[in-house]
């Protein structure tokens, strides 16, 4: 499947999201990634767990990837649950607080 490159708009809620480029925070790369474990739809986010998500990509890749990856999954996932937009790095200390060192 081509990605589709959506640079803005981005949605500003989960009910105008259709494909996974629309969501903040979430361009080509990680769209692909979220495709690769299994995420086809921004609906598919919802009621899922970022870390879950955030394990089976490093599973699916054979790295460990980056944290900030787990915290653009947090934003997208909350997003998905009817959270407003926030830029990936507001989850940081969250991810820290949950987490610690991964």
């Amino acid at each position: 499947m081509n990605a589709t490159r959506i640079k803005s708009p981005k949605a500003t809620q989960a009910e105008d999201c259709t494909v996974l480029e629309q969501l903040p925070n979430i361009g080509p790369s990680l769209a692909a990634n979220l495709r690769l474990i299994g995420i086809q739809t921004p609906r598919q986010l919802q009621g899922r767990d970022a870390f879950v998500l955030y394990q089976k990509l490093n599973a699916a890749t054979g790295a460990r990837n980056d944290p900030c990856v787990l915290d653009t999954f947090m934003a997208a996932v909350d997003f998905m649950n009817g959270a407003a937009p926030a830029p990936w790095w507001a989850y940081t200390a969250q991810r820290k607080a949950l987490y610690g060192a991964i």
